[in-house]
């Protein structure tokens, strides 16, 4: 078999190498499935994701990640997404998890939704970043990729101000004191691939 019969009725219709990029792509095509990169660039995934939904509430999302597991899968989840996929998955479960969700359908890869099962059950161990706000999360991963407060406060239409009081809550409610403690926390927290800091 191959690939073309595997995809056959599956179109691209567009790609988009930022957040922010992407939500213009579905207000232009209004695909009916997006595969959404959790930690692009820009305004990120979570708010893509968010953004996306009110231009197109029918649109359905599956975000990508490189971690089975972290604190954005049901953060995820809870902004809309129809399902769920590890980077590395196999070009048939992608293919399964797009048609299911064009039929309304959830799809969450077996390995995610095991560990977000576990992650349920009582004594699991929390996340650190539980505790974060919708809008904290989104700055926290934009400072993770490098991202500058002047640039943040321009994505997000937000004054310098504003977000540098979010980073400095940021801090104080992760108990961190410098942008390098931060990103080590967020690494260890499953937000970022550490090859990036390598």
């Amino acid at each position: 078999m191959d690939d073309h019969s595997v995809t056959e009725g599956i179109e691209v219709v567009a790609e988009a190498a930022s957040g922010e990029e992407a939500v213009d792509q579905v207000r232009q095509y209004s695909p009916d499935v997006v595969l959404l990169d959790v930690n692009m660039p820009g305004i990120g995934g979570l708010e893509a994701a968010r953004r996306m939904l009110r231009v197109d509430p029918e649109v359905r999302i599956i975000a990508l990640t490189v971690y089975e597991e972290g604190p954005l899968l049901k953060r995820m989840i809870d902004a809309g997404a129809a399902g769920y996929l590890t980077k590395g998955c196999e070009v048939s479960e992608m293919v399964t998890a797009i048609r299911r969700v064009s039929r309304g359908e959830r799809y969450i890869a077996s390995e995610i939704a095991q560990r977000l099962a576990l992650g349920m059950l009582p004594g699991a161990e929390s996340s650190p970043l539980e505790a974060l706000s919708n809008r904290e999360m989104q700055i926290l991963l934009m400072l993770t990729q490098g991202q500058k407060p002047q640039v943040i406060s321009r994505k997000l239409h937000l004054s310098p101000k504003t977000v540098s009081t979010y980073k400095t809550r940021l801090q104080e409610k992760l108990n961190v004191r410098s942008d390098v403690e931060l990103i080590r926390l967020a690494m260890q927290c499953g937000m970022l691939d550490k090859s990036v800091t390598d």
